[in-house]
């Protein structure tokens, strides 16, 4: 039997994560967002799960700012998550979804924002509605957001200047 494990991503993993990006994905896009997080220092927390040594899974939340009447909060955004397509079904996702949220939470984050289906980040406490009033270039039904305390419920969502590329 096989041994899943999670922990934070360093960078020997970066080619791996590029597969698995690519694999999940079925096309180098987000692998290269992943890429120009990295190298510009917008990630806040970056897990890969192992399976008998070989990283099938991974997730990256990067810094996103709420801006509100001149103010700026800092949220975090969830992109991507990946998953070897060869390992779905299997609680990989969520398992890092969880343990991401774990460590995010215990760094004092107060939200988090995903682009995603809503069906399965709802799993996770993710909302529609809590969502609904920001003005973002991502508004629309797969736009979420989860609060782990007093955040902004308006307010414009600047994602890291990555994006832009993307």
């Amino acid at each position: 039997m096989s041994m899943m494990s999670i922990r934070a991503a360093t960078p020997r993993d970066r080619d791996a994560i590029r597969l698995v990006e690519e694999h999940a994905f079925g096309q180098p896009v987000e692998a290269g967002l992943v890429d120009a997080l990295v190298a510009s220092g917008d990630v806040l927390a970056e897990l890969v799960a192992e399976d008998d040594g070989a990283v099938v899974g991974h997730i990256l939340f990067s810094r996103l700012f709420v801006e509100q009447d001149g103010d700026r909060f800092p949220a975090v955004a969830l992109a991507p998550l990946a998953v070897e397509p060869s390992f779905h079904g299997t609680g990989i996702g969520g398992a890092l979804v969880r343990e991401a949220h774990i460590r995010l939470k215990d760094a004092g984050e107060k939200l988090s924002v995903v682009l995603g289906d809503p069906a399965y980040y709802g799993r996770f406490g993710y909302d529609r509605s809590r969502a609904a009033l920001f003005e973002s270039d991502y508004q629309g039904e797969a736009l979420q957001a989860l609060a782990w305390g007093d955040a902004p419920e308006s307010g414009r969502l600047v994602y890291a200047p990555a994006f832009g590329g993307f």
